[in-house]
């Protein structure tokens, strides 16, 4: 028998499975790094979370940079991830720290059962605990991380930890709960209606119960031999997202799409306020927080508002006065967890936002040398500079238009100054068509405007503030006239501004609301039009009307009357140049960005008939429907 084939056939296999290992970025890491793969992290109740550990060669004793994550580290898989998991190792190695990627609880090989976010919030705690004791550690621990490596820090903070000396979280909004006029729940909410990026993405990511699992208690000998040909990660079934996403009810789209098991039946069925949210691993605004935070966000992320507010909260209620003076942010132009990935010519969607490059690492690297390198001065108060990062901003934020970085004492910038716009037509803002209108003083009659929200026929979502859905929706800035062109959109559009002004900070909205149906939602969408008729979205939001007086009960309508609904703040920043105009789009549905409203007044999660809408917009001195605007004059900011 000729065996030849079948021994070509098992080096073609050894050397596809090898690459991950063998590659540049790996070479490039193991020649300044002590590698330790696959230790076994012991938390309080006995169960071991996976951890990989790089480390400085000839260096005694190193400060901790941790990244905790749900996401496959294994070194041995072939990939973008792994390749640039090591890329970020050999960065924080090369500067004197040591780097170490551990997978939550119940992920890949790590032990016990995966929750979101990474709870127990006491496995955070003593994986802090156990790196700062190690004989290779100087005991200063930092967290850092994007997204999902980057929602659980707050939380986890909240423990207090001494060792825990400093925090970058980048694209966090995931692991905000309630903050302020925000009850998110982790990005689930938004105004009380479900954002459906976590009905994709759990599709993705969570892990069957009854998938197969490695046995508890094996030895790290072990492990590091299966690492080798067993990467523990399911291979979904492709799918489209868009289809998936208009199944109803909402409860089964996983189970009907025939997708894992998990916790999303679960989370799915809760309300905003419903207990389970503060028991898990997010954080709320009335849990301690004690940490000098450099937060990173971007304007086109699923949840820059409430991310703001957040920024905000900490530095006006951290425990200490250091922690509170030493918190700073950053708000890049660009899609969720992208900062690294703008351009020379950075495009957003459809729109050019111009050079919005910066050296991130070298920000990022100069606030941690100031907390957990104790020889470093780090990062004082100042202007930024790429080149410098021994100076920082409270706030540096980029202005797309103009498309320059600018820095401010706060958020929104004290410079800003908000001027109100209102709505106003003839009673014919339907479409870009119609004659809605943004003016400066208040209608003196009510001429309404008019449309019909069937939930069978949403408007569907083009670009916007999101992540996370597939092949379902692109986020960024896209021109929205064609589904402005739709008449469920009401349209109202400013003048022209007679000069270059700049909208930066938090832009408040206030609609009166009638209809026929006991509950519905209201959406609104902020937009810079060209001269040339373009429009481009800014930001996003909506409001599901039973929740307009709060979020710990429902508030159903009756015909006839008249409602008052806030919705949710949105935020930007955007140079309007002169001839350019403002406006905004009302309707009911921006769709899968958000669920729909079946307008019954039901738990909607679990239905699968909706009834048609007949919403009605009052705008009068009576019924002074309005967005308020932060206008920073050049004057002021002078």
């Amino acid at each position: 028998m000729d065996l030849r084939p079948i021994s070509l056939l098992f080096l073609f296999f050894l050397c596809a499975r090898v690459p991950a290992q063998t590659s540049d970025a790996y070479s490039r890491l193991a020649s300044i790094a002590e590698i330790e793969q696959k230790l076994m992290v012991p938390m309080r109740d006995g169960k071991r979370l996976a951890t990989d550990v790089y480390r400085p060669k000839g260096v005694a004793k190193a400060p901790v940079i941790l990244v905790r994550t749900p996401y496959q580290f294994n070194g041995w898989v072939d990939g973008e991830e792994q390749t640039r998991n090591y890329e970020r190792a050999y960065e924080a190695v090369s500067r004197g720290y040591a780097y170490v990627v551990q997978n939550e609880r119940g992920r890949y090989y790590s032990e016990g059962e995966w929750d979101i976010l990474g709870v127990p919030l006491t496995d955070g705690y003593d994986a802090i605990d156990w790196l700062s004791k190690q004989a290779w550690s100087n005991g200063n621990v930092g967290l850092y991380g994007c997204s999902s490596t980057a929602e659980w820090q707050m939380a986890v903070a909240s423990l207090g930890h001494p060792a825990l000396k400093a925090m970058v979280p980048m694209g966090y909004g995931a692991g905000v709960g309630r903050v302020g006029d925000f009850m998110e729940q982790g990005n689930w909410y938004r105004g009380g209606a479900q954002q459906m990026l976590f009905t994709s993405w759990l599709y993705h990511v969570q892990h069957d119960p009854n998938g197969p699992r490695l046995p508890e208690g094996l030895s790290r000998e072990d492990l590091l031999r299966l690492q080798r040909f067993y990467d523990m990660e399911p291979e979904y079934p492709e799918i489209s997202s868009t289809e998936m996403l208009s199944t109803l009810p909402v409860s089964e789209i996983i189970s009907a799409n025939h997708g894992p098991r998990g916790i999303y039946e679960d989370m799915i069925a809760r309300k905003p306020n419903d207990p389970a949210w503060f028991e898990g691993g997010l954080y709320h605004d009335d849990m301690p927080f004690d940490v000098p935070t450099f937060w990173f966000t971007s304007w086109y992320d699923v949840s820059i508002s409430p991310n703001l507010a957040l920024f905000n909260h900490v530095r006006e209620n951290a425990v200490s006065q250091e922690a509170r003076d030493n918190q700073y942010l950053w708000i890049a132009p660009t899609l969720h967890c992208a900062y690294t990935r703008a351009t020379e010519n950075t495009v957003v969607g459809e729109r050019s936002v111009g050079d919005a490059r910066y050296d991130y690492d070298g920000l990022i690297y100069g606030f941690f040398d100031k907390w957990l390198k104790e020889e470093t001065p780090g990062l004082t108060a100042g202007t930024p500079s790429p080149a410098d990062a021994d100076t920082l901003a409270r706030v540096t934020y980029y202005t797309m238009g103009s498309n320059e970085w600018q820095t401010a004492p706060a958020w929104p910038p004290p410079a800003a100054e908000m001027v109100p716009y209102y709505l106003s037509s003839d009673g014919g803002a339907n479409t870009l068509y119609g004659d809605g209108r943004l003016v400066r003083e208040m209608p003196a009659r009510d001429t309404p405007d008019h449309f019909v929200y069937d939930p069978m026929n949403p408007v569907y979502s083009y670009g916007g503030n999101v992540c996370c859905t597939g092949d379902a929706i692109d986020g960024g800035s896209y021109d929205q006239r064609r589904r402005e062109a739709r008449n469920d959109v009401l349209v109202y559009t400013s003048e022209p501004f007679a000069e270059d002004t700049e909208v930066s900070g938090s832009v408040e909205s206030t609609l009166y609301l009638s209809s026929d149906v006991k509950d519905t939602d209201l959406t609104l969408k902020l937009i810079v039009v060209e001269e040339d008729g373009s429009a481009y979205n800014l930001d996003e939001t909506i409001q599901r009307v039973r929740y307009r007086e709060g979020y710990d009960k429902e508030v159903f309508m009756e015909e006839g009357q008249v409602y008052k609904v806030d919705l949710t703040p949105l935020n930007t920043s955007n140079m309007f140049r002169a001839g350019q105009r403002l406006r905004i789009e009302v309707s009911s549905s921006n769709f899968p960005r958000f669920e729909r409203n079946l307008n019954t007044g039901g738990s909607n999660f679990d239905e699968k008939e909706g009834v048609v809408a007949r919403n009605v917009i009052h705008h009068s001195r009576e019924y002074p429907s309005v967005v308020r605007v932060p206008i920073v004059r050049p004057t002021a900011r002078r």
